[in-house]
């Protein structure tokens, strides 16, 4: 069994963690906030089925570089189409955080890389700009000394 997946995952990514209530049937269903939650989880399940031939037992480090799209307006027009002006922001300092970003994606690696999202004891996480949408997931174990 391998000791750690590194994987990328293509698309916009989505936040978790954020719900609504409404009312079906004479019962209080929650759902996600954001519509795009559920494409999301579904496409990094995929993609994760396909890296993670069995769950990593725990404890695990996982690490996420989140890559958001950029607006049309930062970038320039004719001559300078598909290039970055120069006032565009160089952060990611918009919604969606990084903190909901991770809650998606994480769920989603729930019973695929992982049983269950409590044995990652160490987690990083990072979004950036860029050109071509997604995340690079990387999980490892990691050595327990005197356990």
């Amino acid at each position: 069994m391998p000791d750690a997946v590194r994987f990328w995952v293509a698309g916009v990514p989505a936040p978790g963690g954020s719900k609504r209530g409404f009312i079906h049937n004479d019962r209080v269903v929650m759902a996600p906030d954001c519509r795009r939650t559920k494409p999301w989880m579904k496409r990094v399940a995929e993609v994760a089925a396909r890296r993670c031939p069995a769950p990593l037992d725990g404890p695990l480090v996982a690490t996420f570089a989140f890559v958001m799209p950029r607006p049309k307006y930062h970038l320039g027009q004719g001559r300078n189409a598909g290039k970055v002006k120069a006032s565009a922001p160089k952060h990611h300092v918009v919604p969606e955080d990084v903190t909901k970003l991770v809650r998606s994606t994480e769920d989603a690696l729930r019973g695929i890389c992982y049983e269950d999202d409590s044995s990652i004891v160490e987690q990083h996480a990072t979004k950036r700009y860029g050109m071509r949408p997604g995340v690079l997931i990387e999980i490892r174990t990691i050595e327990t000394e005197g356990a």
